[in-house]
């Protein structure tokens, strides 16, 4: 039988117990550019359904999906690159193709009539993909998503955003806000 002394026991466990706690940080905050994110204008990308009105043209009004490539096509312009673009910068672009020979003064508003999905994973009642609603928080996503599982860390989770054509993750608190497009992982806690 092998006998180790009180003071080399207590000095494994502590190695042990810090090796085992490294590997839980693996992921740093969010960045800054990750966060400021949820507070500027929304920006476009595949999935979103767009609703269209062009001003006394009810043929040209109605509602049109940003493709996987990232564009919509509208009539009589064809394809109209929206990936990345705000609301105002799509309106401003297709009436500016609209005034190249076809209408003389085109009034072009855009609303979003559906936001792309987020998806939401790990330890939540029904992880899959949801319908996103401005002002969303990770909270409100977590409860539509049936809520945490026991063995759910219900304190902070990682996102994954894509940003500037960037994917990044970052880890954030339950009560941060979250933009269309979002995954959402919910890790097991620790103890």
């Amino acid at each position: 039988m092998l006998f180790v002394q009180p003071k080399t026991l207590l000095a494994l466990s502590l190695v042990a117990m810090t090796a085992a706690l490294s590997g839980c940080n693996t992921y740093k905050p969010a960045p800054r550019a990750f966060n400021q994110a949820t507070i500027q204008p929304y920006t476009l990308d595949s999935g979103d359904r767009l609703r269209i009105t062009v001003f006394d043209q009810p043929s040209m009004t109605n509602t049109y999906m940003v493709d996987q490539a990232g564009y919509i096509a509208f009539p009589l312009v064809g394809q109209v690159p929206a990936r990345g673009r705000t609301l105002q910068q799509l309106s401003g672009q297709i009436a500016q193709k609209l005034q190249q020979g076809y209408l003389r003064d085109p009034d072009v508003t855009i609303d979003v009539d559906r936001y792309r999905s987020i998806f939401i994973m790990g330890e939540v009642g029904q992880p899959g993909q949801y319908s996103y609603v401005p002002g969303m928080t990770v909270q409100n996503a977590i409860a539509v998503a049936g809520g945490f599982t026991s063995r759910a860390n219900q304190g902070t989770v990682d996102v994954t955003r894509k940003i500037n054509g960037q994917v990044l993750t970052g880890r954030v608190n339950i009560s941060s806000s979250i933009i269309a497009g979002d995954t959402i992982y919910v890790r097991e806690r620790l103890f």
